[in-house]
């Protein structure tokens, strides 16, 4: 009950901020169910005259709300399938800037990490350089058996766990109130949606694990020449704690400076593209938050990736779609690339192929009436997903992650080249891909594969078996005497699914009260 309550009255805030930035503005109440039509009545009278319609409304909000509610939006920003194209493009804007908080806090925070004093650690260690709602960054010094080094390192924020913890509560608690209310919800999948964020935070708060993402994705890229990650000091690293090799570079938002020192602008410009595009088929492990802040260019050139608390995974079926459906456009193959989303089993099949590659036609054919460096691959995609949804699509998070990042990426891209040619510098990486994976390598390789599944499936027969005709004997005493439910069972189901539907209806009453006694309040 005080837990209903504590979310209730904290949505309702939120709920307030939110209609007073004018986020509910451009709402339409005939995709919401009748229970949600008054409140988003009350929300289009509060809002403030001068945000009505507008979607920077959702970022400020954001903002107003938190550090918690700044790492949603964020994370939205990755879902245009979600908040919409226009909103999602306000949302990438959020930038994840707090104050520092003292050095002698910090200083505190490593001591109780390491059980050490701070000199018995670090030579060295100064005041904070970069601060965000997770963590701040101080640069250091150290001595070991190879002499002395600078590291970079990031401490976390004292208290941020149980507030991010209090807040995604109270978002899953609208997630799921959503899901019971609208079937375009549970298409949307938001409850997914709040875990995906609930993870992708846990994993931020938690620097081991970020320290293993940089240690896995440094094996990845061993063998690449052009780009660089620092590596990690596992003996000063610990859940809180996370020290790594420190960086002299240039990052890649300051264009002046990158002119200065003369660097080919178009070549990084490919560089990015064409790495990203080799992480995420090639390896599968790619880093999902690739903004202008998190790389840097070397004296030599390279280019160097930081912060890597946000990644994305993709699997062999996720890599080929992908590596299918990017080779399919660039050569018009429209058939190939709607059965390419049957085969994967996205599309059901209910629909027709054809009529599927009627529709990516649509979406393909106006980019060829363009010059390369007018075509935009991230847009594709998104145009891809919209068309998608039309079709019983169920929203992908790896993939929507990805498309999202290709977004960024090209952005980044464009910035150093604004007439970068994004099918030419993708072509290299897809095709190789193509024709390694699908030519007569891959052939053999996903038989290996095959053969080596068969083995071990030969292998479990018996079990396989045995276990059958146990579930078979269970089946058949199901069909013959049913399946017993006490009365008490069937009285508490009962109870359970009154309660459940009389808290949502109320949670409802409550959110509209607050409105509306703030709207004669203010």
């Amino acid at each position: 009950m005080f837990r209903f309550i504590g979310h209730s009255l904290r949505l309702a805030r939120a709920g307030w901020v939110m209609a007073r930035e004018g986020v509910f503005a451009g709402v339409d109440p005939a995709i919401l169910p009748g229970s949600a039509r008054i409140p988003l009545a009350l929300a289009s009278l509060i809002a403030r005259k001068n945000v009505r319609g507008s979607h920077a409304g959702l970022a400020r909000a954001m903002v107003r709300l938190g550090p918690s509610y700044v790492k949603l939006g964020q994370f939205l920003a990755t879902r245009p399938d979600v908040v919409g194209a226009k909103a999602a493009l306000q949302l990438e804007k959020l930038q994840d800037r707090v104050p520092p908080f003292d050095r002698a806090i910090a200083v505190k925070i490593l001591e109780a990490s390491f059980g050490q004093k701070l000199e018995d650690v670090f030579i060295t260690f100064g005041e904070p350089i970069a601060a965000a709602s997770i963590a701040q960054v101080h640069k250091a010094r150290v001595r070991d058996a190879n002499g002395e080094r600078e590291v970079a390192v990031k401490i976390l924020r004292p208290g941020v766990e149980g507030r991010f913890r209090r807040d995604l509560g109270d978002m899953f608690f609208a997630a799921r109130f959503a899901e019971r209310q609208s079937s375009e919800a549970q298409r949307l999948r938001v409850v997914n949606v709040v875990e995906t964020l609930a993870r992708s935070v846990k994993m931020e708060m938690d620097f081991r694990l970020e320290a293993a993402a940089a240690s896995e994705f440094a094996e990845n890229i061993a063998g690449d020449p052009d780009f660089l990650i620092p590596g990690v000091d596992w003996d000063r690293t610990t859940k809180d704690v996370l020290t790594t090799e420190w960086i002299d570079g240039t990052p890649l938002s300051n264009i002046e400076a990158l002119h200065a020192q003369g660097f080919d602008l178009p070549r990084l410009g490919r560089i990015v593209i064409q790495s990203f595009l080799r992480h995420a088929m090639r390896d599968g492990f790619f880093h999902a938050d690739m903004h202008q802040g998190n790389l840097f260019v070397d004296a030599q050139g390279r280019i160097v990736a930081v912060d890597f608390g946000i990644m994305g995974r993709l699997d062999p079926k996720e890599r080929r779609f992908l590596a299918e459906i990017l080779y399919g456009f660039i050569t018009r193959n429209y058939r190939r690339v709607a059965e390419v989303h049957f085969e994967a089993g996205y599309v059901p099949r209910t629909h027709r192929i054809d009529d599927f590659a009627q529709a990516i036609r649509a979406i393909g054919e106006p980019i060829h009436s363009h010059t390369a460096d007018q075509i935009s691959m991230a847009k594709l995609l998104t145009l891809l997903f919209e068309i998608t949804a039309l079709f019983d699509m169920q929203t992908r998070t790896e993939l929507v992650m990805l498309q999202k990042t290709m977004v960024v990426v090209e952005g980044v891209g464009r910035t150093l080249d604004p007439k970068l040619d994004m099918w030419g510098t993708a072509e290299p990486v897809v095709g190789d891909w193509i024709r390694d994976k699908l030519g007569p390598k891959g052939i053999v390789e996903d038989a290996g594969r095959s053969l080596a599944s068969l083995a071990a499936l030969v292998r479990q027969l018996p079990s396989l078996i045995e276990r059958a005709e146990v579930l078979s004997r269970q089946v058949e005493d199901a069909a013959a005497g049913g399946v017993p439910l006490s009365g008490r069972t069937v009285e508490a189901i009962g109870r359970a699914e009154a309660r459940r539907a009389a808290w949502g209806h109320a949670a409802l009453w409550v959110i509209a009260a607050l409105l509306a006694a703030g709207l004669f309040l203010k």
